[in-house]
């Protein structure tokens, strides 16, 4: 079964960058769309990119022209490349595939501060 791992969360300040990825594992990496998710302190996950098979790709508006979701399928890797953080970003950046019933990763804390 799927296994997700993400990296490359941290502190950063407003409006730095920040490039978060999540390794697959355990299926067939190229043939399943996947996601970015995020939860913030006291609020629902909620999801803020996709990409599919296709490398067809959608952003979510809170997070459109400034995050970037993309794949790479030889290294099995999903990215995403945040700019323009803002401390409303602050939150633990999850990805999923949708595999069945859909298979998620442990997060990686993202925090926008000074």
């Amino acid at each position: 079964q799927p296994h997700l791992v993400e990296s490359g969360g941290g502190l950063v300040q407003p409006g730095g960058s920040l490039n978060l990825s999540c390794a697959g594992s355990g299926y067939r990496f190229s043939d399943y769309a996947m996601s970015w998710y995020r939860q913030a302190p006291g609020k629902e996950r909620e999801k803020i990119a996709t990409i599919d098979a296709g490398f067809h790709t959608h952003h979510e508006n809170p997070v459109k022209g400034r995050f970037t979701i993309s794949r790479d399928n030889n290294k099995d890797t999903l990215f995403l490349q945040m700019n323009s953080l803002t401390p409303e970003d602050t939150a633990v950046y999850y990805c999923k595939v949708w595999y069945g019933t859909g298979y998620w990763g442990p997060g990686t804390q993202v925090t926008v501060s000074t």
